[in-house]
């Protein structure tokens, strides 16, 4: 992966600003998310799942901050909890000096232009019914950016061709296009509310290696160029080495370990960032890396 980004002549690290002070525009605090587990007849709740328990973290503008860690550990429940996808059991989060959770009406619509979600699955993410010009345009229209028929054409080609496709796209279907496509679909339909803060859900690991060479450097670009903050989360280290100032580490449900990029990645402090740290493949045939092993205490 990382032979991959490098061919395609990327720089070093994502975001523009991302190390000068200043005030956070998304600041996370001990956010929660606890699923029931119901058994019985009657479905009573027995339990619950901590998928998400004492999160925090927060991210200035034009920064991205790389959450990392194995399946299932919640990363992609921290996301969707944070945009409000999936209800909060605890915790607050702000956004540009706005309480996300106590936001409604006419509040909360503002934020949700402002903030928005790349997902992990590109073909699952597309109305397969709807023409490209419908999935990009319909957010513009319903957050009454664009009036007129004609501006909204050419907002929604705009906004294609700066992601790298042809004009032309608009008036075809999903599965009309390869699964990189797709995802420049899926970042078009982001873009066109023209958000300050986006969460990439995994947006590359659907993808071939060389293909997610391509949209990376596309979402470094657009982070660059339009200072976007992102929340990029991932289970590949060699990734979030790539696109990624700052660096948390997810272990069930909480971060274990946060810093600089340099700091997690070259000088790992916690045990389980290790272990994941050394099970990256060596691209070398020849250097065989010692694998650290992690066993999680009980409870």
């Amino acid at each position: 992966m990382a032979d991959a980004i490098a061919a395609t002549g990327a720089g070093s690290v994502a975001g523009v600003g991302a190390s000068a002070g200043g005030a956070a525009l998304l600041d996370v605090r001990d956010l929660q998310t606890h699923f029931p587990i119901r058994s019985g007849l009657l479905q009573r709740t027995v339990g619950y799942v901590k998928a998400v328990d004492g999160v925090s973290f927060s991210i200035k503008p034009g920064e991205c901050l790389g959450l990392v860690g194995e399946s299932g550990c919640g990363k992609t429940t921290v996301g969707r909890t944070l945009l409000k996808l999936i209800p909060a059991t605890g915790g607050t989060v702000s956004f540009d000096g706005t309480d996300v959770y106590k936001a409604s009406g006419r509040a909360l619509q503002k934020l949700r232009q402002h903030m928005q979600i790349i997902f992990q699955d590109p073909a699952g993410s597309l109305n397969p019914r709807m023409r490209i010009a419908g999935i990009v345009g319909e957010p513009m229209v319903v957050h009454g950016l664009v009036t007129e028929r004609d501006q909204l054409r050419h907002e929604v080609e705009e906004v294609l061709v700066r992601c790298g496709m042809p004009k032309a796209a608009a008036d075809r279907y999903p599965h009309e296009f390869s699964g990189g496509q797709r995802q420049r679909i899926g970042i078009a339909r982001a873009l066109a509310l023209r958000p300050k803060f986006i969460v990439c859900d995994e947006p590359t690991s659907a993808l071939d290696v060389s293909i997610q060479a391509q949209i990376l450097n596309l979402l470094k670009d657009l982070q660059r160029d339009l200072q976007l903050s992102y929340l990029f989360i991932s289970h590949d280290m060699a990734v979030i080495q790539h696109m990624c100032n700052r660096v948390a580490v997810m272990f069930k449900g909480k971060i274990v370990e946060e810093g600089t990029r340099d700091e997690v990645i070259g000088s790992p402090r916690h045990k389980y960032t290790q272990s994941l740290l050394s099970a990256v493949p060596e691209p070398d045939p020849r250097c065989e890396r010692k694998r650290i092993r992690f066993e999680a205490m009980a409870g």
